[in-house]
């Protein structure tokens, strides 16, 4: 809604406002915040607030563990399950030294530099996040269990389809904290759903995607259910795609679209151990519509890339590998500077591959670039990779790639 600090002081005041919520997230995408009453809101936007990093995945140690948090107000969103009396409110934070020198973890702004230099060189890039997720049943002592809300299966309705009501809240909770869902239905899995976002630029569409997991476990467990976004919650069935659109638009009118497609299959190896970041997340691939190979075509999904026929506005490419496993600040970043590198160097796209690869023979398999079967091969792919020392800040590196 692009408030103004002095606009979220004033709606703070007026709107019966008691907590502000300092969300941020650690370099694996958890998210994370701390409370803060309306009184510390002014030196909050003045000078940040302090918090102790030690125990934060990737923000290192007790040696160096003070940090800042410095709100965005123009990130500022009710959260619609808190009281309506005494509200409580939420804004994404940037991360820095205390000094104010940028905190070189700091994922969301690491994405604001790519959305930056990107601009710069007259390039525009929005985003469009599909997730999938899981409605677990819980067990007498409130724990998830793995025993499917449904059987439904893809797009069914109710009865069979008891996510109904859940998706209908959830979609109904975004639009009050002002985020606006495209589509919802039943996926293929039992249990499985998924909601579907317009885009917007990458980091509105990272804090859209942040917001999202957070309402949907809001919303689930409210349900008495657990939402499980992870990337195999069952291993006899389809697993969670982080289905991610992406657009580009040039400030002199041409086609990007293809350039930066291929760009990102050029790079995807490299990227694959930080868009797939845990060992479940390659016991998804090659199977139920998750890719297994390097591949484009326009509407078939058994491919990495699927790039609709579509013009203008909605012309867009689907990359179809990452998992809701991946910090979607990093995740974004990368893509941008791998669409960026392909767009520079008017990379071509490969040949079409009109064909199904779950069926396909290895003869024809044999041709294509196969994604990394485990997290280990991945990470050996990145550690060798000049592409990812570029632009991964060596404290993200340490986290996400142990031994290098």
């Amino acid at each position: 809604m692009n408030y103004t600090n002095e606009e979220v002081l004033q709606y703070v005041r007026e709107e019966d406002v008691k907590f502000i919520r300092l969300a941020f997230c650690d370099v694996f995408g958890r998210q994370k915040n701390i409370a803060i009453m309306p009184e510390e809101l002014p030196r909050a936007f003045e000078a940040g607030i302090g918090i102790d990093a030690s125990a934060i995945a990737g923000f290192g140690d007790e040696t160096y563990s003070d940090l800042v948090l410095r709100p965005d107000p123009s990130t500022l969103a009710v959260l619609p399950w808190r009281p309506e009396h005494g509200r409580v409110v939420r804004m994404f934070c940037a991360v820095t030294w205390p000094d104010g020198r940028a905190f070189a973890a700091d994922t969301r702004s690491l994405l604001l530099r790519a959305e930056t230099q990107a601009r710069q060189a007259g390039i525009h890039f929005s985003f469009g996040a599909e997730q999938e997720f899981y409605l677990f049943r819980l067990d007498e002592s409130g724990n998830p269990t793995k025993t499917p809300y449904d059987q439904a299966g893809y797009m069914d309705i109710a009865p069979e389809d008891r996510g109904e009501n859940i998706r209908r809240e959830i979609c109904l909770t975004l639009e009050q904290m002002g985020i606006y869902p495209e589509s919802s239905h039943h996926e293929e899995g039992p249990g499985q759903n998924e909601i579907d976002f317009r885009y917007a630029g990458p980091v509105t569409a990272a804090d859209n995607a942040m917001t999202f997991q957070t309402v949907v476990k809001t919303s689930a467990y409210r349900n008495g259910l657990f939402a499980d976004f992870g990337p195999k919650p069952l291993a006899d069935q389809p697993g969670n795609g982080l289905h991610i659109n992406l657009s580009v638009r040039s400030e002199d009118g041409s086609d990007m679209l293809p350039y930066m497609v291929a760009g990102v299959m050029d790079k995807i190896l490299d990227m694959t151990a930080f868009l797939n970041p845990t060992d479940a997340s390659y016991k998804r691939f090659g199977s139920y519509k998750a890719p297994g190979y390097v591949a484009w075509s326009s509407e078939n999904r058994s491919q990495l890339v699927r790039i609709p026929a579509a013009s203008g506005k909605y012309r867009r490419a689907e990359l179809r590998s990452p998992d809701s496993a991946a910090n979607p600040y990093l995740a974004f970043a990368l893509l941008i500077y791998a669409g960026l590198e392909g767009i520079e160097k008017r990379l071509e796209l490969p040949m079409v591959a009109n064909f199904n690869f779950f069926s396909a023979d290895a003869s024809l398999l044999s041709k294509f670039r196969k994604l990394p079967q485990s997290l280990a091969e991945a990470r050996e792919i990145s550690l060798q990779s000049d592409f990812i020392r570029a632009h991964v800040p060596s404290a993200i590196l340490e986290a996400y790639l142990p031994t290098c």
